[in-house]
């Protein structure tokens, strides 16, 4: 397909989705927000993928929402606001949901609806050099479309601060809040998300998509009988599933599992 704001790029089982709008910070618009959604659900659906990247072109990940978007927003009636709101929110589910896992390579500065974007990967990697802002309150809005995903990623008390006070803070603070995994240096930004990829693409397909479920299912779920039922009836299915069966064989037999080969 012809992207007209994103890259899209598959090898050896791994797709890169890459943000190029470059000249805007890789700010989002109608159309960035309607690519990304289809181009997730599309690869979400493709079985030959073991992982996919979400990466940025230029010296930023994402700056948020564009300017001129902005500018039609400003004018549009509470329906519209509603119906526009509806897509981003869409977006972000489509990659929260996935069934692939989703690795966020976040070479450059990272701002808003951009914090959404990373929060919704299950795993991200940022640079040393790279600065974080939820910036919402300093133009009169709140960031609530990605808070649901944001809150998650960072914890209640960070967001606390941050939701309120629009400070930009460093790689190494979204690392102590927990909102990023990892911070290295740009030179090295490549090599360790690759190595991360690489670990993905090694383990179990099945069990991948079920363990990335399982996170969001039980996460904020109280602890309850019902969930303990089911987290029982989840590792019995995983274990009589064919990969679950094979798994076990290989470890026993000493050799590589059928996904591998």
């Amino acid at each position: 397909m012809n992207w007209q704001t994103l890259d899209v790029k598959i090898e050896d089982r791994v797709a890169t989705v890459t943000l190029n709008r470059p000249d805007v910070r890789n700010a989002f618009n109608e159309t960035t927000i309607a690519e990304i959604t289809q181009a997730f659900g599309e690869l979400g659906k493709d079985h030959n993928l073991r992982a996919i990247v979400l990466a940025a072109n230029g010296p930023a990940f994402c700056a948020g929402a564009d300017l001129n978007w902005m500018k039609k927003m400003a004018g549009y009636t509470h329906e519209e606001n509603r119906a526009d709101a509806a897509q981003l929110a869409e977006m972000l589910r489509s990659i929260y949901a996935c069934p692939k896992p989703v690795v966020a390579k976040i070479q450059g500065d990272c701002y808003a609806g951009g914090m959404g974007l990373a929060a919704v990967c299950n795993i991200s990697v940022a640079a040393e050099t790279v600065h974080f802002c939820l910036s919402e309150v300093k133009l009169g809005l709140i960031p609530a479309t990605i808070s649901p995903y944001v809150i998650k990623a960072m914890g209640e008390n960070a967001a606390r601060r941050y939701f309120l006070t629009a400070e930009r803070f460093s790689a190494q603070e979204a690392h102590r809040i927990g909102f990023v995994h990892a911070v290295t240096t740009a030179d090295a930004l490549d090599a360790s998300t690759a190595e991360i990829v690489k670990a993905l693409v090694s383990n179990s397909p099945h069990a991948v998509r079920q363990a990335k479920r399982l996170v969001q299912d039980v996460a904020s779920a109280p602890l309850t009988e019902e969930l303990i039922a089911d987290t029982a009836v989840r590792i019995a299915d995983i274990r009589s599933s064919d990969e679950g069966r094979e798994g076990v064989r290989s470890f026993l037999e000493k050799r590589k599992p059928g996904w591998l080969e």
